[in-house]
Formats: C-alpha cells, structure tokens, sequence
C-alpha cells in the first residue's frame, strides 16, 4: 500500500473511533507513543487515552479539510498532517484544529509513535 492510501485509512479509522468512543483509541499507541495536545505532553498509550477521555466534551465530529503524507524514513514511516474542523456537542462554530502523526510499521500494521494536536484560532 502507497503512502497516501495508508494515511487515508489511518486517518478515517482514526476520527471514526475518536468521534464514536475514544475509549478504544489505546491500541494505535504504545509505550514508547508521545501525544502534545495543546501545551500538554504525555508518554505512553495509557496516559494518551486518559487524556484523549477526560477532554471535555460528550459528542464530538472531526471534519477534515486537508490531508498530506509523505514517507518519513527508509524503514516504512510515514508522517500525516491533517487539518480540519471540529464540531463539539452542539456548538455552533466549529473549531479549526491541525493534527500530525507519525506511523511506524509494526508487522502487517502501524501504530502511532508522535501525535501532536492543535487548535488554530484566528489572529
């Protein structure tokens, strides 16, 4: 599979569960895994998911606008930008928010080794 074709089903699985039950996000990280949320940083497939569910919000929809990859390393890595709008509970604006991911292969799969998010707020 190409590089854009694996960061396009990364990247709908990935707000698919996150939009649905961000719960079960715990096995795309792994210990070594590090998420920046804003100005937080945290290591480790445990301590992500604990953030990822104590955001505060009940429903949320990611929306997204752009999508890029490139391979990152000879060895299968492949970097993901995204850009997009987040729709939280039943607020009426969406937020404008950028993500990057950096997938490592893993077997016949990848997990997330960095996700760094944030909100893009207007000048």
């Amino acid at each position: 599979m190409d590089f854009n074709s694996l960061a396009q089903q990364f990247t709908e699985f990935y707000y698919n569960q996150f939009d649905s039950d961000r719960t079960q996000l715990g096995n795309l990280y792994r210990d070594e895994s590090m998420l920046t949320f804003e100005t937080s940083q945290m290591q480790g497939a445990k301590s992500i998911v604990e953030k990822l569910v104590s955001l505060p919000f009940q429903k949320v929809t990611h929306r997204i606008t752009t999508l890029d990859a490139q391979p990152a390393s000879q060895s299968g890595d492949v970097l993901v930008m995204i850009t997009g709008d987040l729709l939280i509970d039943d607020e009426a604006n969406p937020q404008r928010f950028s993500q990057v991911f950096h997938l490592i292969p893993e077997g016949n799969s990848y997990y997330v080794f960095n996700d760094i998010f944030r909100l893009n707020y207007s000048a």
